[in-house]
């Protein structure tokens, strides 16, 4: 499938979800638990053809809702009010959720799919044995340049976005972890750092970077860097791939530094009502020819090992998804700070964030 065919499905799809939206305060009333799981998303993180598919197998209804960030989502699983069935935290999130006790027990009898997701993605020390997440994708946080407007230049260190040739150039995700863990980074210091002293210093380093900073935002990056608005993107390794379909200029790497290995997984909330569909979800998701096709739609890398036998090669030898092994021994997990170092993480992107930019 195209990528603009791909965009312009998935702005129908969300279309169709607004209108879900409405429609399931009806809808909810008149199925049962037994027939309905309420799916809990990130933003374009799935083929709607998939969950069409699904349905049609399966004979469950999908009620689909999507968030932007985990703590987004960890906010409304604790609030309650919505039964979620099947939710996506990344792996720092699991490993919170797990320590709160908000995850149930994954039933692996139901799940014999899980037999194809590749060793290294197994028994993380995120969630050993895999007792509560099954990973969904994969991933890299890393650099996205216009190749063509900034010359033989290669970003092969995140020290090169101070760089003041490159005022209001900047797109940056918007995340406390990812901003201050790239300020970490550049500074020699793990991203899961909790000394204080080191992230007052990584927050000094990345209000000094803001000059350069056009806008902190999240899934329009790809937009914004594919149509040449900025020249410059810190973005994950999924939307750079994308933005590199729809814009041959664009070339992405991750710093030699380090970065960001990330999984996004598939979990079951305490309070399902509809535990048994749930599993149903997570291993058709799981089954290497959906995996194979949810992949190519979003652009992400699949941890399905089967499935990547099912991809081009020409996918699976991108190294801008997935990446040699050389660069992964380079890479961390975001790890569970705890909740009061995180709301100290919180705290001082919220400082940066406001830092003047002239």
């Amino acid at each position: 499938m195209t990528v603009m065919k791909r965009f312009f499905i998935g702005v129908l799809f969300v279309t169709g979800l607004l209108l879900l939206g409405k429609y399931s305060l009806s809808v909810s009333n008149t199925i049962s638990g037994d027939e309905m799981i309420h799916f809990y998303n990130w933003g374009d993180y799935i083929d709607p053809e998939i969950l069409d598919d699904f349905e049609s197998e399966s004979g469950y209804s999908v009620i689909y809702e999507t968030f932007d960030s985990n703590e987004a989502m960890l906010t409304k699983v604790r609030q309650g009010g919505t039964s979620y069935d099947v939710i996506v935290p990344s792996e720092y999130m699991v490993e919170t959720m797990i320590e709160d006790d908000l995850l149930l027990p994954l039933n692996h009898d139901l799940l014999p799919n899980v037999k194809h997701i590749d060793p290294q993605f197994i028994d993380m020390v995120y969630d050993p044995k895999n007792m509560y997440s099954i990973p969904y994708f994969w991933g890299t946080l890393g650099i996205v340049y216009n190749v063509k407007e900034l010359g033989e230049l290669t970003f092969d260190s995140w020290g090169e976005l101070w760089n003041p040739n490159y005022g209001n150039e900047i797109l940056m995700i918007d995340g406390a972890r990812e901003v201050l863990g790239i300020g970490l980074q550049t500074l020699g210091y793990s991203l899961n750092d909790k000394n204080e002293a080191h992230l007052i210093e990584a927050t000094k380093k990345m209000k000094s970077l803001m000059p350069n900073i056009k806008g902190l935002v999240t899934d329009e990056m790809k937009m914004h860097l594919t149509n040449g608005e900025a020249l410059i993107g810190v973005t994950y390794s999924g939307e750079a791939v994308v933005a590199m379909e729809m814009n041959e200029d664009l070339e992405y790497v991750v710093p030699k530094e380090g970065s960001n290995i990330w999984t996004d997984n598939l979990s079951i909330p305490k309070g399902a009502d509809n535990i048994e569909g749930a599993h149903a979800l997570i291993d058709f998701l799981s089954r290497p020819e959906i995996a194979a096709r949810n992949a190519e739609y979003i652009g992400y890398a699949t941890p399905n090992e089967t499935a990547l036998g099912l991809l081009d090669e020409e996918i699976i030898n991108d190294s801008s998804n997935y990446p040699t092994d050389e660069v992964i021994e380079n890479l961390e997990f975001y790890e569970s700070l705890g909740k009061s170092t995180l709301v100290r993480y919180n705290d001082l992107y919220l400082e940066i964030k406001i830092e003047p930019r002239d």
